[in-house]
């Protein structure tokens, strides 16, 4: 396993780390979880992501089974949570002071830990002055319930306010974003982000590396039985595959098809070694519904090093979406 900064941050984590969106409690339940976090900790995997809005919750309590059962040494690896969808009272959503505390005393409680490595603000919330939500991540920091935390689809100007009023204050400010990234969707990291990596010392834990699925090709002839996009609660993401532009990515994950094929990997591996170039890539977070599948993206990081020039200029041929840079002044 290969070990990278969080940021600026003196944290390593994995290259590749384990997450539970989607598949924890709907498709994966405590025996599955903790047969692929093993299997994913002996690989070298040092940080499991989870949020309070998966699966209401359901999904950090299987997790903290899974970790109460493992009985792993708690300073040989780290595990998030998410705030902001807590509930459907006006006091469970959102980035208030209020409910950031209790969140974070939620997730423990969930988790079966006494802190939390990395906690986000899952979205932004425009009901919410940012000073007031960096005032409250602050008090965790301090408290110790909370060691680094950091944001997940803010814009770059937010996350840049979010910093600086924290070095105002005084306090700890944003260590991490967590933003989709993958062949398919790169302007926000590799564009929009771009000068918070040296400005801040900004950390990333990418999801959604393989785009929903459509990186690994198994939607090229329709959607299989048992997939998330049966899913009822994530029809949204069928109606997004089934569109003209989600049509269009699948027409594209066909041809990098071919140059996997080439390489003599997957095409999920291909695309997971692909994150991995980009050196403001902290880790590249991977889920799976069962262990023979993780087993599988947890071989890309020996894809890596076969991304010659001449094959990611293939891969930017096909995909020919290369953000262009912003203009120097």
């Amino acid at each position: 396993m290969e070990y990278r900064r969080l940021g600026r941050s003196g944290l390593k984590l994995s290259a590749l780390s384990f997450g539970s969106w989607v598949t924890f409690q709907n498709q994966v339940d405590d025996s599955a979880a903790i047969e692929m976090m093993k299997l994913a900790y002996d690989a070298g995997v040092n940080f499991f992501d989870n949020a309070e809005a998966y699966a209401a919750g359901e999904s950090e309590r299987i997790m903290g089974r899974a970790l109460k059962e493992l009985a792993w040494d708690r300073s040989s690896f780290c595990v998030s949570s998410k705030v902001f969808w807590g509930g459907s009272k006006p006091t469970q959503r959102g980035l208030s002071r209020k409910h950031i505390h209790d969140a974070c005393q939620a997730a423990l409680e969930r988790l079966q830990v006494d802190y939390l490595d990395l906690f986000f603000c899952h979205r932004p919330d425009s009901e919410t002055p940012i000073e007031e939500s960096v005032r409250a991540m602050g008090d965790l920091v301090a408290q110790g319930k909370v060691l680094y935390w950091g944001t997940s689809e803010w814009s770059a100007d937010e996350i840049a306010e979010a910093a600086s009023t924290a070095r105002a204050l005084g306090i700890a400010g944003p260590t991490m974003e967590q933003p989709q990234y993958n062949l398919l969707h790169r302007d926000r990291f590799e564009r929009e982000y771009h000068r918070l990596y040296d400005s801040i010392g900004l950390g990333t834990t990418i999801w959604s590396p393989l785009a929903s699925g459509i990186l690994t090709g198994k939607y090229a002839d329709g959607i299989p039985a048992g997939s998330r996009m049966t899913l009822a609660e994530y029809d949204w993401l069928k109606e997004r595959l089934e569109s003209e532009e989600g049509l269009s990515q699948i027409a594209k994950a066909n041809e990098l098809g071919t140059i996997a094929k080439d390489l003599g990997c997957s095409l999920a591996q291909l695309s997971l070694a692909w994150c991995l170039l980009n050196k403001n890539v902290s880790t590249v977070i991977l889920g799976a519904s069962r262990a023979s599948q993780l087993a599988e993206n947890l071989k890309a990081l020996a894809v890596v090093p076969m991304l010659t020039t001449e094959v990611v200029e293939r891969i930017e041929g096909v995909v020919a979406n290369k953000p262009e840079p912003y203009p120097s002044f």
